[in-house]
């Protein structure tokens, strides 16, 4: 079920808050994890045992880990069932084929893909890293066992942020689950409501909207593979044209996923629990470094704790701590996709990142302007990488359109009829906005009046557009 749909909107959505709402206090989470389920579930039902199955691995290893506390060794087991248990169901469905296939192309053997796996369950990678930071918790004494199935459950499947983040570790949510009374307020609520509003226009207004000019450049395909008519193509498109177009889709993956995130921050205040952010406008960043601290900051704080840091992070050295990083990155690609386009993707963030911690950095700092072309030149190549495996593009003809500086269909059309949308959305990427909002939210009218229109026009676009689920489903 995608949130920029009239069926959540305007069904399950006030179905669920009321049941939740009407729910007398200790049966709030039971409420919460079987509307949860339904989400879950919903037009994905073959992989519900999927979901089961990750809950009682870790809720039962967890419990495990405590019975045998005196016991290092046992609760070092239990705590490798517990990750070799939710690890080994994402490397089944997100890369057995990939391995598969990788095997063929380096020996020439004809290994046939394995049957079922073939589509992703939605949101396993974001799930099974929430899974695996509890169990790694209750090892490290550093959170309590959780002994109620139900609340665990609930952990788990929270819709909010079950298919695309942020990831919420354990502890984020864990005093929370426990308040049974007096969980929320109205200003929680209010300010919950504003966030998903917020998140949707992202989502419908801006990112579903600048997609057309990426989709016009690349084609638009039928589930046949065939490209709609009246688009370019990227082998016709100037030089010009492809960086516009990636231009175009870096708007679209930040408004798709920050505007999710958003969505999913906001329906947790209205049920009472307090998500950590996700995104702090990346494209203002004055250096790579500083980029990924802005981007899916819950991805990036899962790593540092529970592979970086344990690894050494940055205190056995520079050469350790540049070997830690390139771990993560190489992991950080493959979380990504089972491709080879992802897993380069890493590597061409951890070669930046380790120049800039080798000798770069110290020269941004001392750059207002240049620090910040060089950040969004970059992190458009590697949007390139990102988005190479896609139908239309080819990784080797986007980079030759990209450097080549081909002649062929002109940029100047595209700007004049997405002109205004690009400069609404580079606006948008700027405190701007948040400036805005701080001095209408002291009106009470405006502020109604300014939420009210944001959602009647989001809902508008719905009505009138086909289904665009979020772009992040993906992984």
């Amino acid at each position: 079920m995608i949130f920029s749909t009239i069926l959540f909107l305007f069904r399950f959505l006030p179905i669920t808050l009321g049941l939740y709402y009407l729910s007398p206090p200790k049966l709030k989470n039971f409420s919460l994890f079987i509307c949860s389920l339904v989400f879950y579930s919903w037009g994905e039902v073959r992989f519900f045992p999927i979901m089961l199955v990750l809950i009682l691995i870790n809720y039962i290893c967890g419990l495990c880990m405590e019975k045998f506390d005196q016991s290092p060794k046992a609760r070092k087991v239990f705590l490798i069932l517990s990750i070799v248990g939710s690890l080994s169901m994402l490397l089944v469905f997100k890369y057995t084929n990939f391995i598969v296939d990788t095997i063929n192309a380096i020996s020439g053997l004809g290994l046939p893909h394995l049957e079922g796996v073939s589509v992703l369950p939605l949101g396993i990678s974001f799930y099974t890293f929430q899974t695996m930071s509890y169990s790694i918790d209750v090892y490290r004494r550093e959170v309590e066992t959780e002994h109620n199935i139900i609340d665990f459950g609930a952990y788990v499947v929270m819709f909010p942020q079950l298919i695309a983040g942020p990831i919420v570790k354990y502890r984020d949510v864990s005093e929370q689950l426990h308040v049974y009374k007096n969980r929320y307020n109205l200003k929680q609520i209010e300010d919950g409501i504003a966030l998903f509003i917020f998140g949707l226009a992202k989502k419908v207004l801006l990112a579903d909207t600048i997609s057309a000019l990426w989709h016009d450049i690349i084609g638009n395909y039928d589930s046949t593979g065939i490209t709609s008519m009246g688009s370019v193509g990227l082998a016709n498109a100037s030089s010009g044209l492809v960086w516009l177009g990636l231009i175009a889709y870096s708007f679209q993956l930040y408004f798709d996923f920050s505007g999710y995130s958003m969505m999913g921050i906001g329906m947790g205040k209205m049920l009472g629990f307090d998500f950590p952010d996700n995104f702090n406008l990346p494209y203002i960043a004055n250096s790579i470094t500083d980029f990924w601290r802005r981007w899916h900051m819950t991805l990036s704080g899962w790593f540092r704790e529970y592979v970086y840091i344990p690894l050494g992070g940055n205190r056995r050295g520079l050469k350790r701590q540049i070997f830690n990083m390139f771990v993560v990155w190489c992991l950080t690609g493959i979380w990504h996709g089972a491709n080879w386009n992802f897993i380069l993707w890493g590597l061409y963030y951890f070669i930046l990142l380790a120049v800039e911690k080798i000798f770069l950095l110290k020269y941004l700092k001392n750059s207002k302007v240049w620090c910040h072309i060089y950040t969004l030149f970059f992190v458009l190549i590697g949007w390139a990488l990102f988005v190479g495996n896609e139908q239309g593009v080819g990784l080797s003809l986007l980079f030759q359109k990209m450097f080549n500086f081909s002649g062929g269909v002109s940029p100047i059309y595209f700007l004049r009829n997405y002109g205004v949308l690009l400069v609404v959305s580079t606006l948008c990427c700027t405190p701007v906005p948040q400036k805005l909002w701080d001095g209408i939210k002291k009106n009470t009218f405006l502020k109604i009046a300014t939420l009210g229109l944001l959602f009647i026009l989001s809902v508008a676009y719905i009505v009138g557009s086909s289904n665009s689920p979020f772009l992040y489903f993906n992984f």
